[in-house]
This record gives structure tokens, sequence and C-alpha cells, in this order.
């Protein structure tokens, strides 16, 4: 029931016909060729990848510091920070959004490209924090603490030690948290301004009927890149810690 609607955008996205309807008429990649040369959706990608980037780079940086002074820092602060950056996950999006857009309006920002990387960022933290935090758990305490010992400060622990046993680990939030800005719609949506991700794109073209086999083709690509991206970094998420 979920994932058959699913099949059927790649299969509609080669049929010869404009509605999405049995029978096929037949095999196509007119759909896809007309995708290499829309320079809309050109510049849909370049804005979806470069905020997707930074706002992953952003929720990595924030998941790393926020999961490792929780773990073992061992404070009040540190544990009620980490459970406020994974609350967002709870909240609907439209709330997240409505709120961020007076937030960037109040701020002078206004919708913009700035603000999207803003509104990904609070979307990817609660990934980012949540697979960090359960690398950094795996962890034996006695590997920094036998540092310590050593006489290596905190920072040196941290760079040397921990952030290396969990390559892997920083890795896969990384790619979650680029995936879930790369897919987002609902935050784009009220903060993009001029600015168009590929979602925002897709979204556009659905009022157009003879457009749909183009988005249809386009909703494959970006399904296969998903399921590529996820399925890695769940292989690198599921690596115990490098030697």
């Amino acid at each position: 029931f979920l994932y058959l609607p699913v099949v059927l955008i790649p299969l509609f996205s080669f049929n010869d016909a404009v509605q999405a309807a049995f029978p096929l008429k037949g095999f196509t990649l007119a759909w896809y060729r007309a995708l290499v040369g829309n320079e809309t959706v050109q510049k849909a990608l370049v804005t979806s990848l470069e905020v997707g980037l930074i706002a992953a780079a952003l929720a990595t940086i924030c998941g790393i510091t926020i999961a490792y002074s929780e773990v073992f820092g061992q404070s009040g602060l540190a544990r009620l920070v980490s459970a406020l950056a994974r609350l967002p996950i709870l909240i609907p999006g439209v709330i997240i959004g409505i709120a961020l857009l007076i937030l960037v309006n109040f701020a002078g920002l206004g919708p913009s490209r700035g603000a999207i990387v803003c509104g990904h960022l609070l979307a990817g933290l609660p990934t980012t924090v949540m697979v960090m935090r359960g690398r950094f758990l795996a962890i034996p305490r006695t590997v920094p603490e036998a540092a310590e010992d050593l006489g290596a400060r905190e920072w040196r622990v941290l760079f040397r030690i921990m952030l290396p046993l969990s390559a892997s680990a920083i890795g896969s939030a990384f790619m979650l948290a680029f995936l879930i800005s790369f897919d987002e719609f609902i935050l784009a949506f009220f903060l993009a301004g001029s600015e168009q991700t590929l979602p925002l794109y897709i979204w556009s073209q659905l009022r157009f009927p003879k457009s749909l086999p183009v988005v249809m083709a386009l909703g494959s690509v970006i399904l296969a890149v998903s399921v590529v991206i996820a399925g890695f970094a769940e292989l690198l998420r599921r690596r115990g810690p490098a030697r």
C-alpha cells in the first residue's frame, strides 16, 4: 500500500504518453532527455545541492558537539540541550515553518537561501544528534579516560581519538542530514522566497498536466539517488568504531 505508488512513478516515467495510466503506450527516454536541457531544473538542482551541503555540514558539526557534551560532559545543561535539539522531529513541519518565517523576517533576513539553510539545519539536527549519540555511547569510557591519564587534554582526546573512532558515524550523519535537506519541502516552501529547490520545482509543475511525465522522471532520479545515499549512510552507521 505504501510503496506501490512509489514504484509506479519510475514505471510511468518511461511511458510514451502524457497521461499516467494503463495500458502503457510504449517505452521512451524523452522525458529524461528533457531534464538534461531544462535550465530551471539545473538551477533548482544547484540550489538544493548548495543548501543541502551547507546545512548538512552545520548540522553534523552541531550534532557532534551536542552529543559529545551529553555523553561525556555528564551535566544537566548538556542533557537539556540534547533533548531540545532532538525535539524538532516531534513538531509538525508547518508549525516550524511558520515560526522560522516569523523569526527570519524579524531578524531582517527574510525568505532567502540563507533562511532555507537555517531551516534545514534545524530539520537535520535531530538525526545527527541521535546518530552521534549512539556512536559515542558505543565507545567505552575507558578509552578517553586512558588518554587523559596519559596527559591528553580534552580537545586532544576529542580530535585525536573520539572523532577518528567515530568517522563512519560522522559520514552517516552528514549523508542523512544532506538527504533530509535535499528532499525537504515544507520548510523550503515557507522560507524560499525567490529561491527554488527541486521539491519546490516539482510542486510548481504539478499544476501543468503536460509537465507530469518530466516531473515523474525527475522524481525517479531523486528517488534513486535518495535510496543510494540512505543505504550507504545505513552501512556506515552500522560499522563499529574504527580501530
